[in-house]
C-alpha cells in the first residue's frame, strides 16, 4: 500500500483522536482520584472538628464546675464574715449595754426624721 497524503492525514487524525481519547480518560481518572482524596480529607477534617469541639465542651464544663466551687467558697467566706460581725456586735453590746442602747436610739431617731 502506498502512502498518500490522504492516508497520512487519516493516520495522523486517527492518532490525534486516540491521543485525545486517552487524555480524556486520564483526566477523568485524575478527577475521580482527586474527588476520593478530597472526600478522605473531608472525613479526616470532620473527625478533627468533632474531637476539637468535644475537647472544648469538656473544658467548658470543667470551667463551670470550677466556677460553681469558687462561688460556694465565696459564699462561705461571706457567711463567716457576717457571723463574725454579728458576734462582734453581740460582744460590744454585752460590754457596753448603755452605749449600745444610746446608739440604737439615735439611729432610730435619725431614720424616723429622714423618713418624714
Amino acid at each position: 500500500m502506498s502512502t498518500t497524503p490522504t492516508n497520512t492525514l487519516k493516520q495522523d487524525l486517527g492518532d490525534c483522536g486516540g491521543s485525545l481519547k486517552q487524555a480524556a480518560t486520564d483526566a477523568s481518572s485524575a478527577l475521580r482520584n482527586a474527588a476520593a482524596a478530597a472526600a478522605e480529607e473531608l472525613k479526616a477534617g470532620q473527625a478533627n472538628l468533632k474531637a476539637d469541639l468535644s475537647d472544648g465542651a469538656s473544658a467548658g464544663m470543667s470551667a463551670l464546675g470550677g466556677l460553681n466551687q469558687a462561688g460556694h467558697e465565696q459564699m462561705d467566706e461571706l457567711l463567716d464574715k457576717g457571723k463574725d460581725l454579728v458576734d462582734s456586735a453581740a460582744d460590744m453590746i454585752r460590754e457596753r449595754p448603755l452605749a449600745s442602747f444610746g446608739v440604737a436610739f439615735a439611729a432610730g431617731w435619725l431614720i424616723a426624721k429622714l423618713g418624714r
